[in-house]
């Protein structure tokens, strides 16, 4: 005897509404979340970050993007010339490698990124900025980018993830492992402070023979973090800079800016805030200059 009709109806209204709410996603992803689809967002913008509201995520274009000029950028021609031919490659239609970027903070590892899609969007290159937290979403991301003409970099920032954290699964997938195939028009660029983007400890390399340690196979345990930033196809360290490169970039912004100091005095400065500081970096002497330009419009200096 067949299913009553109203059951069958009522199995089948939670699906309908699934259905509607991927539908809306989708049309609202394609319209950059603003509810105008008229034109091509991707055409108009560069820049998007994925945002979600009530639930559901959408690609938000970022109307002031962040960019950088890849020659103001001291101390990193070679890693620069390494990380340029792939996007070079990308847009182009040829293979091109997802990319990892760690190394200490401030060294320009962001920086660098953004440059690329300064020099490349003309080319068509688009770039999504991607939070940790969204790191699910991204087959849904994927899933709108698969027929566009541009060429998509997912950039994913400042990205580590702690022992009991598995929301990396979701990336390690799209990088390599997953039954579904990614698009030929999409990449993953990461930058980091750790090199295998997981926490690592110690114990890790220490052979165990505590009574209290339940795992096995420990061993199995490192594969696994060491796993996810071996499906990077290209992977580039990023490390400190010497004193004359900080100076470098130093006297290249104060220039770059048209401020008037003594170069005794603003290399004295520049190496007593250096002191202060966490290290030297591209980061440290931007923000030296900030400081700097505020100091000698206030009469600070001489």
């Amino acid at each position: 005897m067949p299913d009553h009709p109203v059951r069958n109806l009522t199995d089948l209204l939670p699906r309908l509404e699934r259905l509607m709410d991927r539908i809306e996603s989708l049309l609202s992803a394609y319209a950059g979340g603003t509810g105008d689809e008229s034109g091509d967002v991707y055409a108009d913008s560069v820049a998007f970050q994925w945002r979600k509201k009530g639930g559901r995520g959408f690609l938000e274009p970022i109307v002031h993007p962040d960019l950088a000029d890849l020659g103001d950028l001291f101390g990193l021609d070679r890693e620069i010339g390494i990380l340029d031919r792939n996007p070079r490659q990308f847009v182009r239609g040829m293979p091109a490698n997802n990319t990892l970027i760690w190394g200490e903070r401030g060294t320009g590892k962001s920086s660098v990124v953004k440059g690329l899609l300064a020099r490349f969007a003309g080319e068509g290159l688009r770039m999504i900025e991607v939070r940790k937290q969204d790191l699910t979403d991204l087959p849904e991301i994927v899933e709108i980018l698969w027929d566009r003409p541009e060429r998509f970099v997912l950039f994913c920032d400042d990205l580590s993830f702690l022992d009991d954290e598995s929301v990396y699964l979701e990336l390690k997938a799209l990088l390599e492992g997953s039954l579904s195939a990614r698009p030929d028009n999409v990449l993953v660029y990461a930058t980091s402070n750790r090199r295998h983007l997981m926490q690592e400890k110690f114990a890790d390399n220490t052979p165990r023979f505590s009574p209290d340690d339940d795992e096995i196979h420990p061993q199995e345990t490192v594969e696994e973090k060491v796993s996810l930033s071996d499906r990077f196809g290209l992977s580039i360290g990023f490390y400190r800079i010497t004193q004359d490169t900080y100076f470098e970039i130093v006297r290249h912004l104060v220039d770059q800016r048209g401020i008037h100091i003594d170069g005794d005095l603003l290399r004295r400065e520049s190496l007593r805030w250096v002191q202060r500081a966490s290290g030297r970096s591209g980061r440290v002497a931007r923000q030296f200059v900030d400081d700097l330009e505020g100091r000698l419009k206030l009469g600070e200096l001489p």
